[in-house]
């Protein structure tokens, strides 16, 4: 899968293959389980998002909820979308050494970190990279962007 149309986590999940929607939910558990308070999970975009609501945020750039995090199944890999280690050069230096020291191997692009196995992801440092912001922090960060 690629591109989801499902409306709903829970077609997300009907949709994929047992062993793919095992390790999408043993990551979508990590995110809720230290997301802080005032995110909310959705389908957007074809894949489980973590968002601030617009209600929270007010207007933006492209009339979408701001998205905090996300979780996929490629055709080939999983993708964690993280916004904060893109958004803020420090704390993206934190996350690449925190994953690295590991001893796991580190596949990432701007925010997307992408893995083939769940043995591939430190769930312990996602975790903690996706409790790091509160909801005012990170939209502190959006309104401090260029």
């Amino acid at each position: 899968m690629v591109r989801s149309t499902a409306t709903t986590v829970e077609e997300y999940l009907d949709e994929l293959d047992d062993d793919a929607a095992a390790v999408v939910t043993e990551v979508r558990d990590t995110i809720l389980a230290s997301l802080p308070e005032g995110y909310v999970e959705s389908m957007r975009w074809g894949m489980i998002t973590y968002e601030v609501p617009m209600e929270v945020s007010g207007p933006t750039y492209n009339d979408q909820p701001l998205m905090y995090a996300a979780i996929a199944k490629q055709a080939r890999h999983y993708s964690l979308y993280l916004t904060g280690p893109y958004s803020e050069a420090a704390a993206g230096d934190s996350f690449r050494e925190a994953y690295r020291a590991t001893g796991k191997k580190l596949d990432m692009g701007k925010s997307c970190v992408r893995f083939k196995r769940l043995d591939d992801l430190p769930l312990d440092v996602v975790g903690d990279e996706i409790a790091r912001l509160d909801v005012d922090e990170f939209l502190g960060i959006v309104d401090s962007a260029p």
